[in-house]
């Protein structure tokens, strides 16, 4: 069966022409800001792809409004909106992050009132002591390394307009930072970002996927991702040079062969093994998905139709 036979397929010439916007609301430089290693964006990207898919965010925000304002009605009592909640999925190395942050960023400014929040489920990652006890390390980025119980009690919380905070995860050292946490206080919108965002957790009467208003998942072939996956692990590698505490560190005294060799083996034996098993076959679970090809270049949009 064909996998997008629920979707409508939408190139971006099509797309870019439903909703048309006189200038970009933001800079080159705070789009630099925001873009991550290795990544390709454009104010045209921004022009062409990414203010119509805000406009049509803030149709599922009305849409939100709506309801619960018709629900206050038939139960007779105010009813208040629960925060509108975007997951972003995709492969690693596939962009997710930039999507994440620039989505943020523009619905910013489009709802100037109102809270954007920004969580990544790589908080919700055992700590590395934790994976090495339960023989978890060489598994880590798999449905098992992560905390799930506990990513799903905070879309709850979260739901019932209860405040949060979640572990913080850094990827300069590989792990979870001690005594740190991310405070989330009340959002109207939040937006999670992730491998692992459309996945279920196992044995629950809940599922991630009853807390997405809508839900995002970027796309590009795999062999693209996996050359964008090598030259970020190339670029992290330079910036961590000089820097002992980075976990990139220890890479940088081998040879640059054998360091890449073991890049692409991670490659193989983990994170397309990760995409195979568990992230692509909940792509069909987003509401839309963002097909990319060559310099992270989106050519097409997927928009479900029911």
């Amino acid at each position: 069966m064909n996998p997008y036979t629920n979707y409508d397929e939408i190139s971006r010439e099509k797309w870019q022409n439903l909703y048309k916007s006189s200038i970009a609301p933001l800079t080159s430089e705070e789009l630099e800001s925001i873009r991550s290693l290795n990544d390709e964006i454009s104010l045209q990207d921004v022009q062409d792809v990414y203010l119509p898919l805000v406009h049509l965010l803030r149709l599922y925000k009305k849409n939100l409004e709506d309801m619960s304002f018709s629900k206050g009605l038939f139960l007779q009592k105010i009813v208040k909106t629960p925060p509108l909640i975007i997951g972003i999925s995709g492969s690693v190395a596939v962009g997710k992050s930039t999507t994440a942050r620039l989505v943020q960023l523009l619905l910013s400014r489009a709802f100037k009132k109102l809270t954007v929040e920004l969580v990544t489920t790589d908080g919700f990652l055992y700590p590395n002591q934790v994976l090495s006890d339960q023989n978890l390390l060489d598994r880590k980025g798999f449905p098992e390394s992560y905390d799930m119980e506990r990513l799903l009690n905070f879309l709850y919380q979260i739901k019932n307009g209860e405040d949060c905070e979640i572990p913080i995860y850094s990827h300069e050292v590989y792990d979870i930072v001690p005594n740190q946490m991310q405070q989330i206080v009340n959002p109207d919108i939040l937006i999670v970002e992730g491998i692992n965002v459309l996945q279920s957790p196992e044995s629950q009467m809940l599922y991630f996927s009853d807390f997405y208003d809508f839900s995002i998942y970027v796309d590009a072939d795999e062999k693209l991702i996996e050359q964008w996956f090598l030259e970020r692990f190339d670029s992290l590698l330079n910036l961590a040079q000089q820097d002992p505490s980075n976990f990139y560190h220890q890479f940088t005294k081998m040879p640059k062969n054998e360091v890449m060799g073991i890049a692409r083996k991670t490659w193989a034996e983990v994170n397309q093994v990760n995409l195979h098993q568990y992230i692509e076959p909940t792509k069909t679970r987003a509401e839309i998905i963002l097909h990319k090809t060559d310099n992270h270049h989106i050519d097409k949009i997927y928009l479900k139709k029911f």
